[in-house]
């Protein structure tokens, strides 16, 4: 059987107001995950640097850039789907301004602080195993 990999790059992403950047995935693009909260990013573009598909994905989903490289914490392995191997790398990392969310991708997007994030029960299972496990810490 051939399995295929995917690399996907995804980013907590803090404001000025020291909240985080959560967004709401899109039920008819993402059935696997319906309603289901989320951080940004997504696969990355083969032969193109992580942190060049990091921003590229930050630009396509909310329309904001980077204000400083961000910060690998996180390198997981999700084999949920038969034939499929997907790494995923979670970043943190700051932002400025609010998003303007492309609605094919995302239909909702708020600032929450980490004991809020810890709280919502229709959270990403591998962004959840990431808070529960203590990786994700607040950025100073």
């Amino acid at each position: 059987m051939d399995i295929q990999l995917q690399v996907g790059v995804k980013a907590l992403l803090k404001n000025n107001n020291g909240k985080y950047l959560i967004i709401r995935r899109n039920p008819v693009k993402y059935p696997e995950a319906p309603n289901r909260w989320d951080i940004v990013g997504g696969r990355i573009n083969v032969g193109t640097s992580l942190f060049e598909n990091l921003k590229r994905e930050i630009k396509e989903e909310t329309n904001l850039d980077l204000v400083e490289e961000p910060r690998l914490v996180a390198a997981q392995d999700i084999l949920r789907v038969p034939g499929r191997h997907v790494v995923r790398l979670t970043y943190v990392g700051r932002i400025d301004g609010e998003p303007k969310l492309d609605m094919e991708e995302n239909i909702e997007y708020k600032w929450a602080t980490l004991d809020e994030i810890h709280a919502i029960v229709d959270m990403d299972i591998y962004f959840k195993e990431l808070l529960g496990k203590g990786v994700i810490q607040d950025i100073p």
